[in-house]
């Protein structure tokens, strides 16, 4: 059985962590058999999650971890024509490498606001003699890496008019399709299920979310795939 490690569960959303959720979904999409153990980034393979044990193997990535479910489990994208896979991974990587960057910089630098409830979310767990001292040292080192990325160069006017572009794209794709590449679920959809409802499912506030939300596809999309997929969080 296949062993996803993951942070807890927070917000009524299946993770506040956009790829995990992204590889959860992927794994109940193609109905893949695997418990969850909640952790957190510090113990993880590349200090990062998700990770994933199967048997002797420990993989890290939700890239490389859905590559290796599509080998040896079930393949989503089995059927794609060319155009349709070279779509889905241009769409892939428009949610993973850009607006990404956008919710990251609306959860952890926008507000106080917004940080106190990421804050509460993930580092609540830990001991209080520690948990502002993780938090702190976890706050600086994202906002560097928004920094290095480029979107932290920006101010929020500019970073959000960014990640509605995005959206904008992501609406249009999706038309009034059940799913993004026509009536049955492709890792295009776990992945944009996990962006999308961590841009607009969460308690996360900011004009990227209200853009979000004016857009009924998305976020009836986002809804359906909730209450198909994740009914105990209904």
């Amino acid at each position: 059985m296949v062993i996803l490690y993951q942070l807890e569960r927070t917000w009524g959303i299946p993770n506040l962590s956009h790829f995990c959720c992204k590889t959860e979904t992927y794994l109940r999409m193609a109905d893949i058999e695997y418990a969850i153990k909640a952790t957190l980034p510090l113990f993880a393979p590349k200090r990062k999650l998700p990770y994933i044990e199967d048997g002797d193997l420990k993989l890290a990535d939700s890239r490389f971890i859905i590559r290796h479910l599509k080998t040896k489990y079930k393949d989503l994208d089995e059927g794609l024509t060319p155009s349709e896979s070279a779509l889905s991974l241009a769409m892939q990587r428009l949610l993973e490498e850009h607006l990404f960057w956008a919710t990251m910089y609306s959860r952890w630098q926008y507000t106080d606001a917004n940080w106190q409830v990421n804050k509460k979310a993930i580092f609540s767990v830990m001991p209080p003699v520690i948990r502002d001292l993780a938090a702190a040292y976890y706050r600086r080192r994202i906002q560097r890496q928004i920094l290095g990325h480029g979107t932290g160069r920006h101010n929020a006017k500019e970073i959000f008019e960014l990640g509605m572009q995005d959206i904008d794209a992501l609406s249009a794709c999706l038309g009034n399709k059940r799913y993004f590449l026509g009536d049955k679920p492709t890792s295009l959809d776990a992945s944009a299920f996990g962006f999308l409802i961590n841009t607009l499912g969460c308690p996360i506030e900011s004009p990227l979310k209200d853009h979000s939300l004016s857009k009924d596809n998305l976020k009836n999309y986002v809804a359906r795939i909730k209450q198909e997929y994740y009914p105990e969080l209904q």
